[in-house]
């Protein structure tokens, strides 16, 4: 009898939830054959079968977490009876959203001997102090949730905790029962729970302040115009988004405000300068949003930032991306503007420092040397970690972005 368990797919990890089953009892199955997707904080794998034979029994159900180490299902091996006990060295990575995974607990059996509590539960009841055996879990079976931490952290009283959800959870199931005839329901997993404990742990760990600012884009899309018919064959070579003059300009300002290109290493207490520069790029893929990242942004061209970014976008959409294109991002940019949108406070991607988001491009009457001209403007927002960079700091940094953005031929020179 062959166990197949869940192991350490890679960078720390400790649990996973279970996507889907390729396989049911009494199925035959061939090395390698796919038997179970699995997504956790870092990466969505499909778990290959370490022998041929046949299924014999799967002990877990689809929508279920579960820690390393779990057995998932029992193969029984073609000809053999005799017992082994097997874990998946390689699975298959299929694509994996981008944030940095929880650092390792001591041993998965302390993890269910004290209290029941995710291994990201108790790295923020670390990060606030906060001794995770004296909070009272609200969760189902008693599991303690993040929310249960802040709430103790914030100096609320186990009962108190205990008492909210409690009183609240007939509301809540009265009003599921009213609506159930008319509501559909989407299983809340995958993905979008991975992208949902993503934005919470973000939004609970970092003092969020966002910064706006308008930006002139009429050079810098008269460059493009002029650019793109410069191209002799008109094979679109030198058809450059302004997104990568974006990441290129990004990368110039961060030369002089490296403070944005930094990670905070709260264990250790110190900030951590990153010396390459690699841009991860916001993108709404089918299954939710995901961020392929843009390595060694300093030693590129614009031209070759633009490839790049349309390839891993594509391949973002397709569910091709590896698990090397997402992980490693330094500083994150989101370009909503072709969808139209004029403004946002966008959520940084934990644990980097800060975010800025691009919005709708749009003709506007402009003051300048007291004449009005129309002019192609459009406005910026960063959000950064107050933690890290003061409000002065995000300023002048935004005012370097938008030098280089407005005054396309500086970035050139800034290039040569």
């Amino acid at each position: 009898m062959v166990e197949v368990k869940l192991h350490d797919i890679g960078e720390g990890m400790h649990e996973g939830e279970i996507i889907h089953f390729f396989v049911k009892p009494g199925d035959t199955v061939s090395i390698d054959q796919p038997l179970v997707e699995v997504q956790t904080d870092k990466v969505t794998a499909e778990l290959p079968s370490p022998i041929a034979g046949k299924v014999t029994d799967i002990l877990v159900k689809e929508g279920e977490t579960v820690t390393v180490g779990t057995v998932l299902l029992t193969l029984q091996g073609e000809g053999s009876g005799q017992e082994s006990i097997t874990e998946i060295d390689s699975p298959k990575v299929v694509q994996e959203p981008t944030a940095q995974a929880p650092e390792r607990e001591a041993s998965i059996a302390m993890l269910t001997k004290r209290v029941m509590a995710a291994p990201y539960t108790r790295k923020i009841a670390r990060e606030h102090g906060v001794d995770i055996e004296q909070v009272t879990g609200t969760g189902p079976a008693g599991r303690i949730t993040e929310q249960d931490v802040l709430l103790f952290a914030k100096g609320s009283t186990e009962p108190k905790a205990f008492e909210i959800h409690a009183a609240a959870e007939p509301a809540v199931k009265l009003e599921i029962e009213n609506r159930s005839a008319e509501a559909e329901e989407i299983p809340f997993r995958g993905r979008r729970r991975q992208i949902a404990k993503k934005m919470t742990q973000s939004l609970f760990t970092i003092p969020h302040v966002t910064h706006f600012e308008e930006v002139d884009m009429t050079n810098l899309l008269e460059l493009k115009k002029q650019m793109k018919e410069l191209d002799p064959n008109n094979n679109k070579g030198f058809n450059v988004s302004v997104a990568a003059f974006f990441v290129k300009a990004i990368q110039l300002a961060l030369q002089d405000f490296p403070i944005f290109n930094s990670k905070l290493d709260e264990e250790k207490e110190v900030i951590r300068l990153e010396k390459q520069v690699n841009i991860g790029i916001a993108t709404d893929a089918e299954d939710g949003l995901i961020v392929p990242v843009i390595k060694n942004v300093e030693r590129r061209t614009i031209k070759d930032i633009n490839s790049d970014m349309k390839e891993k976008i594509m391949k973002a959409k397709e569910g091709r991306l590896t698990r090397d294109e997402l992980t490693g991002g330094t500083f994150t940019i989101s370009n909503v503007g072709p969808l139209g949108s004029m403004g946002a406070t966008p959520i940084i991607n934990h644990p980097e420092v800060a975010l800025m988001a691009f919005h709708k491009t749009k003709k506007m009457p402009v003051i300048i040397n007291d004449e009005i001209q129309i002019r192609s403007m459009m406005n910026l927002s960063m959000s950064f970690d107050h933690r890290i960079a003061d409000g002065a700091t995000a300023v002048q940094f935004t005012n370097r972005f938008k030098e280089l953005i407005e005054n396309p031929s500086v970035m050139v020179l800034e290039l040569i």
